[in-house]
């Protein structure tokens, strides 16, 4: 089995090649690739890899490039953990936005319109040269915004996937709340890509006894304390919404907060720094702890239950995915990509039916969702015109003064990665 990883030099890169050697009878790996243009990068996370490998016992052989091609010639899934522009331009998307008092975030608002347009025509051309290759791999995207990027794929005939960490980053702390193992609970998990909430916490697979109550009711304080939201309101919604929300729930205060700290692209940037140096080091063997704060907690995991459900080599049957809604919610088009439990195989994913829900989450999904065609046809087609309407119908901005000046800022931030400007 060859997988290949775009985006291979990234820091993120250790904590999947951990997840690959610890779960090997899981995904039997014989030849992994890192593809990355960045040469230095890929030399310092790729000589850590086999480090990583050679210390866990992984016969599997470990492979560093820059010709994107080569590196994706008969691979049988594609993994996408790209940022076009780097953390420079993430650090633009968390800054110009709050000049107008509106949300600096590099997924969500008008920072994560701005990764979309910079990010949908690169990984198409990607996707593209994969299937002139290799037709038949499955491309696993883990690059953000991952729901209109993976709608770009599936649109454009790709076999596509898209993964996140978040359901599983709550399907681990719940259990460890619960004293159970992972396996043992199942998410009741539903929305868009960074716009879900966990209706049910189940134990015992999709149709066991529903925990959620018993949650909320001892251990609200915790869970509300991770998302940052006041336990009243979690009490209140009798949910777990996604720590995502609290940009829509507690907007302003928010905007405020991020207004009196250095960005979360600056805090990056300076512990990739650490990571690189920590990295080059020929006696380091195993993913620093550093790691676990640079984000992405448990993306090998759940990379790894992914790609061998859709490999045929195992994996958890049921799994959180990115995939086309199908008539799952019936209040958005077949074709909208959203982020809910889906039964995976070597065909793709299949969403499992979900309950009717509340107008309070349906209603905030159609409204993404409406912002999210628009901000691909921006991505795909261009002109400011459409990027004005697609941050006109975003919600957290929606009003035509904030568009337009948006709108400005955002094509000037970005306009060597738009091929239109």
């Amino acid at each position: 089995m060859k997988l290949a990883v775009v985006g291979g030099g990234s820091t993120y890169t250790p904590e999947l090649i951990d997840g690959f050697s610890r779960l090997r009878d899981t995904l039997p790996i014989e030849e992994l690739v890192l593809v990355d243009p960045a040469a230095d990068r890929l030399e310092l996370v790729g000589g850590l890899a086999r480090r990583i490998f050679a210390k866990q016992g992984h016969p599997g052989r470990i492979v560093t490039t820059s010709d994107l091609d080569a590196g994706v010639a008969d691979a049988d899934a594609v993994l996408l953990q790209l940022r076009v522009g780097g953390q420079a331009a993430r650090n633009q998307d968390e800054t110009w936005p709050l000049e107008c008092g509106c949300i600096g975030q590099e997924t969500t608002g008008a920072g994560g319109l701005a990764k979309a347009l910079r990010t949908v025509p690169v990984v198409l051309d990607i996707a593209e040269r994969v299937r002139r290759t290799n037709p038949n791999a499955w491309i696993i995207d883990f690059t953000n915004p991952v729901g209109i990027v993976t709608r770009a794929l599936l649109q454009a005939g790709h076999k596509a996937v898209g993964l996140c960490n978040v359901a599983i980053g709550f399907q681990r702390k719940f259990a460890r709340l619960l004293d159970v193992t992972p396996g043992e609970v199942h998410l009741d998990h539903v929305g868009l890509n960074h716009l879900t909430w966990e209706l049910g916490v189940r134990l015992g697979g999709p149709d066991g006894e529903n925990v959620l109550p018993k949650l909320l009711a001892e251990h609200g304080d915790t869970i509300a304390d991770d998302l940052r939201m006041p336990r009243a309101i979690v009490d209140r919604l009798g949910v777990v919404p996604s720590y995502y929300l609290r940009y829509f729930y507690a907007h302003d205060e928010v905007v405020r907060e991020l207004g009196t700290k250095p960005s979360r692209a600056a805090e990056v940037a300076a512990m990739e720094r650490e990571l690189l140096a920590m990295y080059g080091d020929p006696a380091l063997d195993e993913k620093p702890a550093l790691l676990a704060k640079r984000g992405g907690a448990f993306y090998s995991e759940a990379a790894v239950d992914l790609a061998s459900s859709l490999l045929g080599s195992g994996g958890t049957p049921v799994q959180v995915v990115n995939t086309y809604n199908r008539g799952t919610l019936p209040f958005l088009p077949d074709d909208a990509v959203i982020e809910v439990q889906a039964r995976v195989d070597g065909t793709g994913a299949t969403p499992l039916a979900v309950p009717e829900l509340d107008p309070l989450y349906a209603g905030l999904i159609a409204n993404v969702t409406a912002y999210e065609d628009l901000a691909l046809e921006a991505a795909l087609r261009g002109g400011r015109d459409r990027v004005f309407k697609a941050l006109l119908a975003h919600p957290l901005i929606g009003q035509f003064e904030y568009a337009e000046a948006l709108t400005d800022k955002l094509i000037a931030h970005n306009r060597e990665h738009l091929a239109w400007t």
